[in-house]
């Protein structure tokens, strides 16, 4: 089992509204369809950023979730679409290169309770075991009890719900950074490793991300993937630069680059 997600960063160009990177997009879906022919039997479950569709949106909505009521609906359904749109860009990409994939959207199955995002697993459980490649993405998720009514769970939010239950053996995060830098905007020190112990040094050196991005930036998937491996310390992380789709390949097949994620002293895999 391998979460694979290709970000809003790489499939979009966040620095323009509504821009897609289409000739990438269909050269990383062609990868990942090659990736699976050499081995089938891997089960695959594809995460995608909102890139400058659900960020953008969010920007112009004015979306937060302390809106009132009506203002806060109206936001979050134009980020919902938004979102919705892109995702069937990624899906129809797939499908053109042979994957079968399957859009799951987090609006319509996870909410969030008691500050953390819960997914009832039984739809998306079943189309892995039928071979399926269920496909995630950065959406707008209601609230139950006291949490906020709505709000925008990312990628790897979504990602450290669907863990605990699916157990991947890696979480791949494809970007356009090579992985996660000591030194951004500079970019001259790469990180190797992030771990729980040298987490804290490591966040002092990150400044969020190049465009709108309503989600963390690099600061927030590091932190939601240090709290995956940390939880569950058999899981290996990987953030890398996908822009080559043949590394995002390599990286399906047990060869990913970047920085990776881990607890301290888990095994590297091969």
């Amino acid at each position: 089992m391998v979460f694979l997600k290709l970000g809003g960063s790489l499939i979009t160009d966040k620095r323009r509204a509504y821009a897609l990177r289409r000739e990438r997009l269909d050269a990383l879906a062609q990868a990942i369809a090659a990736a699976r022919r050499v081995r089938p039997e891997q089960r695959l479950l594809l995460g995608h950023g909102s890139g400058s569709f659900g960020h953008w949106a969010a920007r112009e909505s004015g979306f937060r979730p302390d809106l009132p009521a009506d203002a806060l609906v109206r936001a979050a359904a134009q980020v919902w679409l938004a979102a919705r749109r892109l995702n069937h860009e990624v899906v129809a990409a797939l499908h053109r290169a042979g994957v079968p994939a399957l859009a799951f959207p987090p609006s319509a199955a996870a909410y969030w309770e008691n500050g953390r995002l819960v997914w009832p697993l039984t739809a998306l459980q079943r189309a892995l075991d039928v071979g399926f490649v269920p496909v995630v993405y950065g959406d707008v998720v209601l609230g139950k009890g006291d949490a906020p009514r709505a709000a925008i769970a990312s990628t790897e939010a979504l990602f450290a719900a669907l863990a605990p239950p699916l157990r991947p053996r890696r979480i791949l995060v494809a970007g356009v950074e090579a992985g996660v830098w000591a030194d951004y905007p500079q970019r001259q020190r790469l990180i190797a490793e992030v771990t729980p112990q040298n987490a804290a040094r490591v966040a002092r050196g990150l400044h969020g991300a190049a465009g709108a991005d309503v989600t963390g930036g690099m600061a927030g998937k590091v932190a939601h993937l240090l709290r995956i491996v940390s939880a569950q310390p058999e899981i290996e992380a990987y953030i890398f630069d996908g822009r080559a789709a043949e590394t995002v390949q390599a990286a399906l097949l047990g060869r990913p680059t970047g920085t990776r994620i881990a607890a301290e002293g888990a095994p590297g895999r091969v």
